[in-house]
């Protein structure tokens, strides 16, 4: 990069939720006046393009597709790698440390994890997930931003390149009150952990560190990465570019109705005089091309070592989807 200004615009370019460009277009998902039905007039470039997300997937739709393999997860076991967590006006953000990539899922090439973000209604009982299954929607979805290893921060090239990210997309579902009657809340303990962090980002732009103990792969215990959903589509939030290669995973996470509600009963759009953050997710945009497993693979979790350059930890940083 030239320099760091240059390298900031160039993000702010590159991803609508970063920072500088969130701000730039007023959109959100509470007023009229922006939110996801005036989009297409806000930020029209994108968000009125020809693969939007989120979408409705109908699984006896998917094609079967050979080159969906196992992925690899590095560093999703470290349980230091989940450096703060924050409240951007939008969502609730996690941002990862460096190390952590996925490669495989018949993704181009290995991509690193820059953060998680998640997206919910209003409780358990009205869902808040932006992608559908057969029409049905979650309660929640967690999405972990990654990003092409081989850019190292260039934003320039990404610019240009339709698989420059690579979202992971988990549904939530509340399981526990079928699996576990009686004894249905605090479940699982990684999610009791994380959300007992909400408390400390009430307002907009909180943000707080992460102690060391729970990692990528507790959160996500009991999905089988093996099976996912593919399809080619954008960023949820304007800008809405064009440049992300879907995965969503079949099976979803399991985390009881009290943890869920939490996240629309603490945290608020800017502080306590302002509504409590609630149905935080995008309309279903028109249908994809979607393709699954020909056959059911499992994943691994070899940690590949990844340095991240200056260009890249300044994306990190700035990065948000939201």
């Amino acid at each position: 990069m030239i320099s760091l200004v240059a390298a900031a615009l160039a993000t702010c370019a590159l991803v609508s939720s970063v920072h500088c460009a969130s701000e730039s277009t007023a959109w959100c998902y509470h007023l009229p006046s922006c939110n996801d039905d005036t989009w297409s007039t806000l930020s029209a470039r994108y968000c009125n393009g020809i693969r939007q997300s989120p979408i409705n997937i109908a699984p006896a739709s998917a094609r079967p597709d050979a080159n969906l393999g196992a992925f690899t997860f590095g560093n999703f076991d470290n349980a230091s790698a989940l450096e703060s967590i924050g409240n951007t006006g939008r969502t609730v953000k996690v941002t990862f440390g460096s190390g952590v990539q996925v490669s495989g899922g018949g993704l181009p090439e290995a991509y690193n994890s820059l953060q998680f973000h998640l997206h919910w209604g209003n409780g358990s009982s009205v869902p808040g997930s932006e992608h559908t299954v057969d029409g049905k929607r979650y309660p929640m979805e967690l999405h972990i931003v990654n990003i092409k290893a081989s850019y190292n921060g260039n934003t320039t090239q990404a610019l240009a390149d339709s698989e420059a990210l690579a979202a992971l997309g988990f549904l939530i579902e509340n399981a526990y009150f079928q699996e576990m009657p009686g004894n249905a809340t605090g479940q699982p303990a990684s999610w009791k952990t994380l959300t007992s962090y909400l408390a400390n980002i009430t307002n907009k732009d909180d943000s707080v560190a992460i102690a060391s103990g729970i990692s990528l792969d507790d959160l996500l215990d009991g999905v089988d990465r093996s099976k996912y959903y593919r399809y080619l589509g954008s960023l949820t939030t304007p800008a809405c570019n064009e440049v992300v290669v879907w995965t969503v995973f079949k099976e979803p996470i399991k985390v009881s109705k009290d943890l869920i509600d939490l996240f629309s009963t603490t945290i608020y759009v800017t502080n306590s005089s302002s509504p409590l953050m609630t149905n935080v997710f995008r309309k279903i945009q028109p249908e994809q091309p979607v393709t699954t497993q020909s056959t059911s693979t499992s994943s691994t979790s070899s940690p590949p070592t990844t340095c991240y350059s200056l260009g890249l930890m300044g994306l990190s940083l700035a990065l948000g989807w939201n």
